[in-house]
């Protein structure tokens, strides 16, 4: 056995298995250390490290996305509303949707190197999974869940001031983060039309590289399709391609207007 692949071997049976000795990087990183590492850890398991585990009972870092995805609505909709009291309700949902997506979520995660400290498979890093959207916006999710549960409502508040609100003119500035179920909701509410449906019609590949494909209903009729790696990039993309048919939609159900009588 070779020295260096001793050295790798030693490594990668460190980043998969080690525990709170392996989490002071990423404390540093955040500005929080953790009094149960536990929290942690299971804030950065995903479910494919999950079912490869020595510990089965080891859970995935699902049940912590879904806490961090609320707490992360709620915090960033309070600190909005403080930062701009000249918005309105319709201008403060927009910057909020900017913010809390997952493309912009992705970069943060990708900023932070959390990708680096993500419990994958094997096959699943190998295929990419650090660097997947999908999975590190969700887990930029769970930490938050972590911090919250572990440290409470300050702890939180700081994380989301310091990693998301404060990325709100970048945002802004960068065209290639789009809401674009947002704008498609904007033109189907503008025109009394409701909200736009969004319905998974198939899911192929193997888990580690599923894709999704998804479409979307408004006006009563299709308007679009669209795929992805996840079912919110799917609908992000449906939602994309759907705009110029709903405007055309909307145009077709704005009364006509009348022109001026004659004196």
């Amino acid at each position: 056995m070779s020295p260096s692949w001793l050295r790798r071997w030693k490594s990668a049976v460190t980043r998969l298995f080690s525990g709170q000795a392996n989490f002071g990087e990423l404390q540093g990183t955040i500005g929080y250390t953790f009094s149960d590492a536990e929290v942690l850890s299971e804030a950065l398991s995903h479910r494919s490290y999950v079912r490869t585990a020595a510990n089965p009972q080891c859970p995935s870092f699902e049940r912590m996305e879904f806490l961090g995805d609320s707490v992360l609505g709620m915090l960033v909709a309070e600190q909005l509303f403080r930062l701009y009291p000249e918005c309105s309700e319709g201008e403060l949902t927009k910057l909020k949707s900017s913010l809390v997506n997952e493309q912009t979520l992705a970069l943060i995660a990708r900023d932070m190197r959390l990708g680096d400290h993500i419990r994958l498979s094997e096959e699943e890093a190998n295929a990419g999974g650090r660097e997947r959207p999908s999975i590190t916006s969700d887990c930029f999710e769970a930490l938050l869940g972590a911090i919250y549960l572990d440290g409470g409502i300050g702890p939180a508040e700081d994380f989301v001031r310091k990693f998301v609100v404060s990325r709100i003119s970048e945002v802004q500035n960068n065209r290639a983060i789009r809401n674009f179920k947002g704008e498609l909701l904007e033109i189907t509410q503008g025109a009394s039309a409701g909200t736009p449906r969004y319905d998974v019609i198939s899911e192929s590949g193997p888990d580690h590289d599923k894709t999704f494909t998804v479409v979307v209903h408004g006006f009563g009729v299709e308007l679009a399709r669209g795929s992805g790696h996840s079912k919110k990039e799917a609908e992000q993309v449906a939602a994309g391609r759907a705009q110029q048919e709903a405007r055309i939609l909307a145009r077709k159900r704005r009364p006509k207007q009348t022109g001026q009588e004659e004196m």
